[in-house]
């Protein structure tokens, strides 16, 4: 069921990370303060919260491969407890002595739990456990830089390495070690162990997580009941990731200790499984730092697929569903995790998709990001992928034809228009009547649409001619009211006042006054539909009470 993971590469020491000051500082270290603690902060870590000051002393022991068997176990015991000591890496010549001897003591027991047999045995679980948890086990600080780019920026390597690769390597070989015996391991490496363990993912060093996927395979491999527990753990820590502090440095390697793990998920998949896909790792997709372990995420979300082909529709459309719209470098990705897919996926699976997958495929093939489109048009490279479409080209052709058309005629990038014509040339001799047929539908279309849009244009200009008849007309009422108002201002105050019920009333009643001559009442009336539109408002509000 376990996959074999490739083991990092374990030297016997490593050099210590220190940093010299130079002569010209040892002068006048003032200038250079900021510089200085510029170029210690990238080796910064939490070692220095939690080293023990040199109150103990640490004297060799006897070498193990030259103890009696009688005393071999009371020796190992010994340089167990020994290696509990720790010791302020960020202080160069700090405690050099005692450094070299528990670095010589965790060589000695690396290598005896790794070529010995018959060491382990009971009483030394707990010592082991203990110096292995007093070691590894600490507050990580928070990062240096609030806007950490593990892309771009150099991380943040743990000071105390020297030391703490060995107590890994330690724990790598006593895990899995000939004599290692689960029944009796699984008292000390219990829950709370683990979860200690898996918040040490969140480290900044590379190395140190490197290691810590490694172990934490091991353990799933080889405790049994702690299965269950480190799923729920891991699954605890992706939706933090997701839904609160968008944050965690170990998620590539959690997903790629997943891979191995949903490998080997017996058939019929569980629910729970099929929940955290769906809930856990589809919702992935969406986190800002994708690129980092895409890799592994798109194989975790393969493996599910090749476990169960029933839950192609659900990863398809959930990837549909967090397609992105405006970063164009995660889009990229989203088309290779979907050639990825396509690749293992089966004919009744596909047909249920093509539909929605097609349509997001046309969108892309016209995206003005020419890598965007690129990628979209290579899956016509693929021979699998190539099948899947001829044997429903049917479906297929429509969703994309018109796309593939009218990007062939406008797309500013000549290789884009090159792939787009070989694609519609693949198309051609695959349904040549249907490709006919649809070329001349794209064309009468395409008039229509013209059509349309004259018509449009049309109408427009219409309206605009209206509306300037319109202001003309009105300005022309404005001026003849303006006229009136020089020879005839009672009148025009009555006419401008009267309300649309009392108009014509009104009108009548100052012409039998004063024997207007038609001249004059041309000029009235001119004046009333002045008034009518100045008042126009007040008229509607009368009307609708």
């Amino acid at each position: 069921m376990e996959t074999p993971t490739k083991l990092p590469p374990s030297s016997p020491s490593s050099p210590t990370t220190g940093f010299s000051v130079p002569s010209a500082e040892k002068v006048d270290g003032f200038p250079r303060r900021s510089m200085r603690r510029a170029r210690q902060r990238r080796s910064h870590s939490s070692s220095q919260f939690r080293y023990q000051s040199s109150q103990v002393e640490l004297t060799p022991l006897p070498l193990l491969k030259d103890a009696p068997v009688a005393e071999l176990h009371d020796l190992f015991c010994k340089k167990l407890q020994q290696c509990c000591v720790l010791f302020d890496f960020l202080d160069c010549v700090a405690d050099l002595k005692g450094k070299e001897i528990k670095r010589a003591a965790l060589n000695e027991l690396v290598e005896s739990v790794a070529t010995s047999r018959g060491v382990l045995i009971e009483p030394l679980y707990p010592e082991a456990i203990k110096m292995i948890s007093v070691n590894i086990f600490r507050t990580l600080p928070p990062s240096e830089n609030p806007e950490f780019d593990p892309e771009e920026d150099e991380p943040t390597l743990e000071a105390s390495w020297p030391h703490l690769q060995l107590v890994y390597e330690f724990f790598l070989r006593f895990l899995e070690s000939p004599d290692f015996q689960p029944s009796m391991a699984k008292r000390y490496v219990d829950q709370k162990f683990v979860l200690q363990l898996l918040e040490l993912f969140d480290s900044e060093d590379p190395r140190e997580r490197e290691y810590l996927k490694t172990i934490l395979h091991r353990v799933y491999g080889k405790l049994l009941g702690l299965r269950a527990y480190i799923r729920k753990q891991i699954n605890n820590i992706f939706l933090r990731f997701i839904y609160e502090t968008e944050h965690f440095n170990g998620v590539a390697e959690l997903l790629e200790i997943l891979g191995s793990i949903i490998n080997g998920f017996a058939l019929p998949l569980k629910s729970e499984h099929k929940q955290f896909l769906v809930r856990v790792l589809i919702p992935l997709h969406t986190a800002k730092s994708l690129s980092i372990f895409h890799a592994q995420l798109a194989y975790c979300v393969v493996q599910f697929m090749e476990k169960d082909a029933t839950v192609t529709e659900y990863i398809i459309r959930g990837l549909l569903k967090y397609w992105p719209k405006t970063c164009t470098q995660k889009e990229v990705m989203f088309l290779g995790e979907i050639e990825e897919i396509l690749d293992v996926i089966e004919p009744s699976q596909f047909i249920r998709v093509q539909e929605p997958l097609f349509k997001q495929i046309a969108s892309c093939i016209s995206s003005p990001h020419f890598q965007v489109a690129e990628r979209a048009l290579y899956f016509w490279n693929n021979e699998y992928i190539l099948s899947l479409i001829e044997e429903n080209c049917q479906v297929i052709l429509p969703l994309v034809f018109g796309t593939l058309y009218r990007v062939s005629k406008e797309h500013w990038n000549q290789t884009i228009v090159s792939l787009i014509y070989n694609v519609l040339k693949t198309f051609m001799e695959m349904n040549s009547k249907l490709f006919d047929d649809l070329t001349a539908s794209y064309k009468v279309e395409k008039q229509k649409e013209l059509k349309r849009e004259r018509e449009r244009a049309e109408l427009w200009r219409g309206l605009e001619e209206q509306q300037q008849r319109r202001l003309q007309s009105l300005g022309q009422a404005s001026r003849n009211q303006k006229n009136l108002s020089k020879t005839c201002p009672v009148m025009q105050s009555r006419l401008s006042h009267c309300c649309y019920g009392g108009l014509v009333t009104g009108l009548a009643a100052h012409v039998t006054a004063t024997s207007l001559c038609c001249q004059d009442l041309n000029v009235i009336i001119v004046i009333v539909l002045g008034a009518f539109h100045a008042n126009f408002d007040l008229w509607e509000d009368r009307r609708n009470l």
